[in-house]
């Protein structure tokens, strides 16, 4: 886990070394261990490193492979790298290091644009072939790990966060009306490859590109699971099915313990922490170390799940932290979250993590974490509705979208309304690709495969990354999103959501921790906007960056300071946060 930036000209000039330095440098909580730059001619890589695996200098970055004639920076972890290590040797191919890093190197020389097919974990890496000019970029199949991309005439430059990128400057920091229209509908998510400014893109995930020494390049999209049934498990019994789904859950959670360091779990207290707590003791897991956190309530709505991740801890005997942050301190970490944050994300949550991994920084670096369940196994609410539905656009748009294409016309100032609504359009666009014929389906592939991306995946790594601490997802394990992507919708949708996974969950947790309403990671002061809250929202909304900004209409405006808790979207979001967030994200970063 680090951080990684470069720059890479096809323009015959030669890379400013200080221009790789400033936005590796501003990387340096991702990668606070140590750093590196490797400048030549065209080409220039810089790393920042947090030590997880091979803890020896040998597996610093930038990693040059002289014999190879290969540079290479990554960040993430592949997780089954011991065994692509042996399979390399056994090819001959003799290693300097003990990590994953130099396997990459190894493996894209052996196998070329198919290695990634090979690699089982979350990473971003950008490579450089010495005897063919190439580069070559990468992402993992969730996009767990970031990259972020900046084109101008005659170069490229690449960082793991868009604020790096700004402090190279030379970036064009205009709003992008199609993303902002939709952060506004599609509940905050920006599809890749765009992001909320025009001068800077997402790679794209489950993507390797080659770019030739001229600049034109050649993607392959190497993961796509079908969401059919296949007719070889067409037979199988609810409970097989529960059966491969815990062996898979078992094997996704025991590749995650690969390190050279500790590696702990966030125990939210929900199922899908408390399953992953319950596998790792069943593994004979010793003194583990597991972190919760609440808040104070607000508004009659609790700000904490203690009672269920208490229980789950005293089952387990784990080494439990629990993490109480008074509203004071909430108000306090809010700068420091919207600095952490690459894009503009509107969740409650992200002070939550922010202020969790602080603490959990200070004991260990490397925790697992229970995020994308819900949408692998179905566990969210606008499921059940798109169940034989003759139009799951409109269904899924009814339940998920914050607001539709005519509202948002009202809300927006002239200048930033777009005659079409392309957010709808994306999501029809992405239903009526092949591969998931169900409504549910349909539903489930978009939101692993665009929304998690945009939302819980990303809010994570930056939250987490912000105090060097490295977060691992084993719900994404992609052999066990494939079974799931297979399973039928009625086992995913039973018993409230995630029946499939609830059925397995009973083999390894307490049924109290099971049979319960489903929670949120709550923070109900940050929903119900009030006091200090609502006069920071209102200050920077009317501050004189956001008058000349012009995003949105003053009597919109003017309603939601009128009643905050009176605008409430489709998803118990708050308008007036989400605006509010998007200004102070854009003033947190210089924009």
């Amino acid at each position: 886990m680090c951080g990684i930036a470069g720059e890479v000209r096809f323009d015959g000039q030669a890379v400013d070394p200080g221009v790789v330095a400033r936005i590796t440098d501003a990387l340096s909580r991702r990668g606070p261990d140590s750093s590196g730059q490797v400048v030549r001619g065209r080409i220039g890589f810089g790393h920042r490193r947090l030590r997880i695996i091979d803890l020896s200098p040998r597996s610093e970055q930038p990693m040059v492979d002289a014999d190879l004639g290969l540079t290479l920076v990554f960040n993430g972890c592949i997780y089954n790298y011991p065994e692509l290590r042996a399979e390399l040797e056994a090819k001959g191919y003799r290693f300097f290091s003990h990590g994953d890093t130099e396997v990459i190197l190894k493996a894209w020389h052996a196998w070329g644009v198919d290695c990634v097919d090979r690699l089982k974990g979350m990473f971003a890496f950008v490579l450089h072939e010495r005897d063919t000019d190439r580069v070559v970029m990468a992402r993992d199949r969730f996009g767990i790990k970031p990259l972020y991309l900046s084109e101008a005439p005659g170069r490229l430059r690449f960082a793991s966060s868009l604020p790096a990128l700004l402090r190279g400057g030379d970036v064009d920091t205009t709003i992008d009306p199609v993303a902002l229209h939709s952060y506004m509908t599609f509940h905050a998510v920006v599809p890749a490859p765009r992001t909320i400014l025009k001068g800077v893109s997402k790679f794209p995930a489950a993507t390797i590109r080659v770019i030739e020494p001229d600049g034109t390049s050649t993607d392959r999209r190497y993961w796509n699971p079908p969401y059919d049934r296949a007719p070889s498990e067409a037979g199988l019994s609810a409970q097989e099915w529960r059966d491969r789904v815990l062996e898979s859950l078992r094997e996704a959670v025991r590749r995650r313990m690969v390190s050279d360091v500790p590696v702990g779990v966030l125990l939210s207290g929900g199922v899908d922490s408390s399953v992953i707590v319950g596998l790792l003791a069943e593994m004979g897991q010793k003194d583990l170390m597991t972190f919760s956190v609440g808040f104070e309530s607000a508004n009659g709505e609790e700000g904490d799940e203690f009672v269920y991740s208490d229980l789950i801890a005293r089952h387990f005997g784990t080494d439990h932290h629990k993490i109480f942050v008074r509203s004071d301190r909430l108000m306090e970490a809010l700068p420091g979250t919207f600095a952490a944050m690459s894009e503009p994300m509107v969740s409650y949550d992200n002070v939550g993590f922010y202020l969790l991994s602080q603490e959990v920084s200070q004991h260990i670096k490397v925790v697992q974490s229970g995020q994308g369940a819900d949408e692998v196994f179905g566990g969210y609410h606008w499921y059940p509705p798109l169940v034989g539905s003759d139009d799951p656009l409109a269904a899924y748009s009814r339940a998920f979208f914050d607001r539709d294409h005519l509202t948002l016309r009202d809300q927006l100032a002239d200048d930033w309304v777009i005659d079409a609504d392309v957010s709808r359009a994306f999501v029809e666009e992405h239903f009526a690709q092949p591969g998931a014929s169900d409504p549910v389906d349909k539903a489930l592939r978009l939101d692993s495969q665009v929304m998690l991306v945009e939302d819980p995946v990303k809010r994570v790594d930056n939250m987490t990354m912000a105090w060097g601490l490295e977060a691992r997802v084993p719900f994404l394990d992609h052999d066990l999103v494939e079974l799931a992507a297979r399973t039928p919708p009625e086992h995913k949708l039973r018993d409230g959501g995630k029946g499939v996974l609830k059925d397995a969950a009973r083999l390894v947790i307490p049924h109290e921790v099971i049979d319960r309403k489903k929670g949120y990671f709550p923070v109900p002061a940050l929903k119900y906007i009030q006091g200090p809250y609502f006069d920071m929202v209102r200050d920077a909304l009317s501050s004189q960056a956001a008058r000349e900004r012009g995003l949105f209409r003053q009597d919109y405006l003017d309603r939601l300071f009128a009643d905050p808790t009176g605008h409430i979207t489709p998803l118990r979001g708050s308008e007036l946060w989400q605006v509010a967030a998007l200004e102070l994200w854009l003033q947190t970063h210089g924009v």
